[in-house]
């Protein structure tokens, strides 16, 4: 794996089936990834207004 990693998991819920947030370290955008058995999916996380979730970057 590389180092510096560009996204970051800040969330996870399940075993099976399992629900998880990451975050782009570049862009701040957060990102939802559902997996269930062989199938899974990632999508932008949206607020109320249909637009994206940005966490503020952390520059290290």
């Amino acid at each position: 794996m590389a180092k510096d990693q560009r996204f970051e998991k800040v969330y996870s819920q399940g075993t099976m089936t399992t629900t998880e947030i990451w975050v782009d370290k570049e862009t701040g955008v957060n990102y939802v990834f559902h997996a269930s058995g062989y199938a899974g999916g990632m999508t932008p996380l949206l607020d109320r207004d249909g637009k994206p979730v940005i966490s503020p970057v952390i520059n290290e």
